[in-house]
């Protein structure tokens, strides 16, 4: 006899609380815990948002970075019932501020995301490969980061007439960046999470 797992739709995930510390994403309506990541992984996404964010002061750009903390509603399957939770998010300043009374995810009618980044583990390879850069580029979102420490390789995916571009960097080669054109970071930098 197999138990079955209640699907939830998207305004029940907004209120659900199990009442742990658990983060969740919401995948086909089922609940998929997000693990914390090594400190690796943290250390990854924290670089990258303190580096967006000072390429966003020196283009003058009113936007802003935030690891962990912003959802991205997202289509899977034709149904709307899927939220994802990049490691980390470029949005302007304005949709920021938007969030700071309501659940903090990018609705399907709002502007997408200037730009989200995922920092694979070994639990989310091929989501983030495949899934994730399927619902993006769905979703409009202009740039999409899969940063690898696994396979020592940031791919930087940039929409094209709906689909990404991909273009890999490793070791000491500059990446290239349709968002932060002046952007002065290696691969490996970024994999190291130091300048």
């Amino acid at each position: 006899m197999t138990a079955t797992t209640k699907k939830l739709t998207f305004a029940e995930y907004l209120k659900y609380n199990d009442g742990t510390d658990t983060q969740y994403e919401l995948v086909d309506g089922e609940l998929i815990p997000m693990s914390l990541g090594t400190g690796k992984h943290g250390s990854i996404a924290k670089f990258l948002e303190r580096s967006f964010d000072d390429e966003c002061a020196k283009m003058g750009k009113n936007w802003t970075a935030q690891k962990f903390s912003v959802g991205v509603r997202s289509p899977r399957g034709g149904r709307w019932d899927t939220s994802r939770v990049p490691d980390v998010v470029v949005l302007t300043a304005e949709q920021w501020e938007a969030l700071a009374h309501r659940e903090a995810v990018i609705e399907l009618n709002e502007t997408p995301p200037i730009l989200v980044v995922e920092v694979v583990s070994e639990a989310t390879q091929t989501t983030d490969y495949r899934s994730k850069r399927s619902e993006y580029a769905v979703l409009e979102i202009p740039e999409y980061w899969i940063v690898d420490p696994i396979q020592k390789i940031v791919t930087v995916c940039t929409l094209v007439e709906g689909f990404y571009d991909a273009m890999a960097f490793q070791g000491k080669e500059l990446i290239n960046s349709a968002t932060f054109l002046q952007l002065n970071l290696t691969a490996e930098q970024v994999l190291a999470a130091k300048k």
